[in-house]
């Protein structure tokens, strides 16, 4: 099971998540979030990563050309796209992408089809659908819906999980992986690290 901590602002918490056997990190660049990192915080961190750890990017709606500027700038090996992309995006980017699904009802599952089969697309993040926001509020994902999406693409499964219940959700979800933030935090934009051991223990185990 591979696992995914997002929302990294400090190096404190980013080397205690790999410490705890995170297999990514992720950084934040949509200026909505409360867990925003700039460039220059984000190259601090990534310069101390260790091999092997995946360092994600996670933008919305931004300007090609700035992200591959920053993704080029910090390092960074893979962008995550949480907004409205469109295949044809994903494409013109020419970087790694990991597509974000905001599952509302089965319907949804057809944006799924848009990018299956992109050279560019490796997988796809299943969050829960929010009016809101993009992201990182805490709603559960619907797992039955994410569970017929793991059947058939390489899914990460995100929205909601918590060490408490990220077990039952591997089981249910059967996913490649899975993508925590706020489940593990002390404060948005701060890492509780007993919460991020305790979470991927759980999730290694499941």
């Amino acid at each position: 099971m591979k696992i995914k901590i997002c929302g990294m602002t400090n190096v404190e918490d980013a080397l205690a998540a790999v410490e705890a056997g995170a297999d990514a990190v992720g950084f934040v660049f949509h200026h909505a979030s409360p867990r925003r990192v700039t460039a220059d915080v984000v190259k601090r961190i990534v310069a101390q990563l260790p091999p092997f750890v995946l360092p994600v990017g996670v933008f919305v709606n931004e300007d090609v050309k700035i992200v591959r500027d920053w993704m080029d700038d910090c390092g960074l090996v893979v962008a995550q796209l949480h907004g409205d992309e469109a295949a044809a995006y994903c494409d013109l980017l020419g970087r790694p992408v990991l597509k974000a699904i905001r599952l509302k009802d089965r319907g949804s599952l057809l944006s799924l089809a848009e990018y299956k089969g992109r050279l560019r697309v490796r997988g796809f993040v299943l969050d829960a659908f929010s009016t809101v926001s993009y992201g990182g509020t805490g709603q559960v994902t619907d797992w039955t819906l994410a569970a017929e999406a793991a059947r058939s693409a390489p899914v990460i499964l995100a929205g909601g999980l918590t060490p408490e219940n990220v077990a039952e959700a591997i089981q249910k979800v059967k996913p490649y992986g899975v993508d925590v933030s706020s489940g593990v935090e002390s404060r948005p934009g701060r890492k509780d690290h007993a919460k991020m051991r305790a979470f991927i223990k759980a999730a290694k185990l499941a």
